[in-house]
């Protein structure tokens, strides 16, 4: 029986997710299966795996074939370096403990660098909202100062009117004091 580590399809239209699952060659993309490893959602930014390493580096190590797919999301959670290193342990070319601390030293490398890539992006959002916040106080001062000039106008022909009612009252005491 030929074995596959593949993905199956879930969720709906325009939002797929998948399993990650091992199974017979021979059975359908989304049928029956061996056993379910992972899921793998690429909506998420980045894309979100969650894997059973152990469980993955067996299913390699027995001889399950992963689809090209597969091969590079278990290369990213690094199953393909954990299975190269433990054939390096078993031809003699190092010990365990040599493999394992090569392994926590790349984990750590991958980490540092997706945190670099994680802080950017934020960075980026940081700066991208700061920016907004700062168009839009701008736009709010100049809206204020529209209203105020309008106010102010508005104002001044409320005085002028008064001052013109006034003069029009004196106007009208002088007539009837000169009658």
């Amino acid at each position: 029986m030929a074995t596959k580590i593949r993905l199956a399809r879930h969720g709906h239209k325009d939002y797929a997710y998948y399993h990650i699952v091992v199974a017979d060659s021979r059975s359908p993309r989304d049928g029956k299966y061996i056993e379910r490893i992972g899921s793998y959602n690429p909506n998420n930014n980045p894309a979100k795996v969650d894997l059973k390493f152990d469980r993955a580096l067996y299913w390699v190590n027995v001889g399950a074939q992963p689809t090209d797919t597969v091969r590079n999301i278990l290369s990213g959670e690094g199953v393909m370096l954990m299975k190269h290193l433990n054939g390096g342990v078993a031809k003699g070319a190092f010990t365990a403990e040599e493999a394992q601390k090569r392994f926590e030293a790349w984990k750590a490398q991958k980490d540092a660098k997706n945190g670099k890539i994680s802080q950017a992006e934020a960075d980026k959002k940081a700066a991208a909202a700061k920016a907004l916040l700062a168009q839009e106080v701008e736009t709010n001062k100049a809206k204020a100062a529209e209203v105020a000039k309008k106010r102010q106008e508005a104002a001044d022909a409320l005085a002028a009117a008064a001052v013109e009612a006034a003069q029009e009252a004196a106007a009208a005491e002088a007539e009837v004091a000169a009658e």
